[in-house]
């Protein structure tokens, strides 16, 4: 999440009320999460096992809850509880709009796009050209649509990222700031839910197409021209390639990387990175070809087992 305009490390840690390590006119341009993280961007970490990653990373404004060594070009926001005041941040530079309007007067809609009645368009919403919303839709604030998009009734675009910090009280949950992009040409399915990132972008590529009741977690990237059937999960921060295909009731975990044109056959667990080119199947998935392999052998075991009596 890039701010609208660049502040100072000063500047930043007032609104938290922190110490700072560096320059008091360190510029500071965004806030980003460890994956996405860029120069310039703040980012925060918590747990000492995460220290050097984050010290080490892309970003050059780290918040942290320890007073460490800086690295040199880059500076430290020294707070007891980063997380909350990464939520502060967060609410500070792109607060809530609430809306009493189905369709927001910011939202820009291009030319031939049909909008069916009782769906909700909010703040600074971007769709293009001669797309199909039906009804029942929402679209959150600050989504981008492309050209030629068909989304069908009751399908939600930028719900909150479902990421949360265990406390002795509960759950604190990780406010969410950043976006969905729908690229041109692509299908949503009736039911779909697609969160929008923590920070970044969750995005589904050019040509896609989704099944009903598919969802899709935060910060995930869908590439171009992938098939995605009923009822699959798809948890945050995953990488699809393009062409990929998940079939039926298909569960992929956070943070793992499918290649392109991989094909997952219903059901399958997805758990681990998995090269392009092959065809999987199972829980945990593999290639589809050593699970048959498996399944010929289980039925085998009566059979064995009589030879031993």
């Amino acid at each position: 999440m890039k701010f609208s305009q660049i502040q100072t490390l000063q500047e930043i840690a007032s609104i938290i009320n922190c110490e700072y390590v560096g320059d008091a006119d360190f510029l500071v341009s965004g806030m980003n999460e460890i994956h996405v993280v860029e120069p310039g961007d703040i980012v925060f970490v918590d747990h000492p096992k995460y220290y050097d990653k984050a010290l080490n990373s892309a970003a050059t404004i780290i918040l942290i809850n320890k007073n460490v060594d800086c690295p040199q070009g880059k500076a430290l926001l020294i707070s007891d509880d980063p997380f909350r005041d990464f939520n502060i941040l967060t609410k500070h530079f792109k607060p809530f709009q609430s809306s009493n309007v189905a369709i927001s007067a910011s939202a820009k809609i291009g030319e031939g796009t049909i909008i069916q009645p009782n769906s909700f368009v909010g703040n600074n919403v971007i769709i293009g050209k001669n797309c199909l919303i039906h009804s029942n839709v929402s679209i959150y604030d600050h989504t981008i649509i492309g050209d030629n998009v068909i989304i069908h009734a009751g399908t939600i675009l930028g719900a909150d990222a479902f990421y949360y910090k265990k406390r002795p009280d509960g759950f604190d949950q990780l406010v969410s700031g950043g976006r969905v992009v729908i690229e041109n040409n692509v299908g949503i399915g009736a039911l779909c839910t697609i969160d929008k990132g923590v920070t970044g972008d969750t995005t589904i590529g050019e040509g896609t197409k989704i099944d009903n009741q598919v969802h899709v977690g935060h910060d995930t990237v869908i590439g171009k021209k992938c098939l995605i059937a009923s009822q699959t999960g798809i948890a945050g921060c995953v990488i699809i390639e393009d062409e990929v295909t998940l079939w039926g009731q298909v569960g992929v975990t956070s943070g793992i990387t499918i290649g392109s044109k991989a094909v997952f056959l219903a059901q399958a667990g997805v758990t681990k990175s998995h090269p392009g080119n092959k065809v999987y199947n199972g829980n945990p998935a593999q290639e589809s070809r050593e699970f048959l392999k498996q399944l010929a052998n289980l039925k085998k075991i009566p059979e064995i087992q009589n030879q031993l009596k």
